[in-house]
């Protein structure tokens, strides 16, 4: 079973739940997406890739964007069809980046990060996609065409199953449970800052708020808004 699978099918059962609300300090924006918002976002996600990128499990996906409410939907799309998520773009069989980075690879989708969740104001240069007007017309259900085994490169060296355990084994350490609001400051660096800033929260099945670009002096009125339960290191 995939990894997206399994941390996001233990929390289906309460789909208006919200599970990630990512705040953006440079631009001031806030946006909220519940379990069945970021399910269809990865659904999307991992139709998308299969259809125009042919990605298979094991497959090399580069993600080389900060930590974001689009950033989670790519992440979990391509975990959920399988692929190998990592962070330099050689050998990979699509490359993820924000709008301001240029990376010389075959195939490039450009992430517009832009807090409505609007795409590119114009069209891509290079022959790169625009990830989210494109993404938006894939299936919002999406069934994986072969089984993901638990030896499937996941994240960087980690395997599927090696990435589960060891978020899961922080999230204990951390106490941290379903009922926890957890405010977050991490950037989603790969891999270690995915793992600590994203996977973590989701495989305790808590409500993650990520603040990206934090100014320190609003933190305060960020964990009173949103009656947050803890911080993670």
């Amino acid at each position: 079973m995939s990894l997206t699978e399994q941390l996001l099918r233990p929390l289906l059962n309460s789909p208006a739940k919200p599970l990630v609300t990512h705040y953006d300090d440079k631009v001031g924006s806030r946006v909220e997406l519940s379990v069945a918002t970021t399910v269809n976002w990865a659904a999307k996600t991992a139709n998308w890739l299969v259809d125009e990128f042919d990605v298979e499990p094991g497959d090399r996906v580069a993600v080389r964007l900060p930590a974001h409410w689009q950033t989670a939907g790519v992440l979990l799309g391509a975990w959920w069809c399988g692929a190998h998520v990592v962070a330099e773009p050689d050998d990979a069989r699509v490359v993820f980046t924000g709008p301001q980075e240029q990376v010389a690879a075959p195939a490039v989708a450009i992430v517009s990060l832009d807090p409505m969740g609007r795409g590119l104001a114009g069209p891509p240069s290079g022959g790169a996609l625009d990830y989210l007007s494109e993404a938006r017309l894939a299936g919002d259900q999406f069934t994986p065409l072969q089984p993901i085994a638990a030896d499937t490169p996941a994240l960087e060296s980690s395997t599927v199953d090696e990435v589960l355990a060891q978020a899961r084994e922080q999230a204990g350490k951390l106490g941290l449970t379903a009922a926890d609001r957890v405010l977050s400051t991490v950037d989603w660096t790969v891999p270690g800052g995915v793992l600590d800033g994203l996977l973590v929260p989701l495989a305790a099945g808590a409500h993650l708020v990520q603040v990206t670009n934090a100014d320190p002096a609003k933190l305060a009125a960020r964990r009173e808004a949103e009656r947050t339960t803890a911080d993670l290191p």
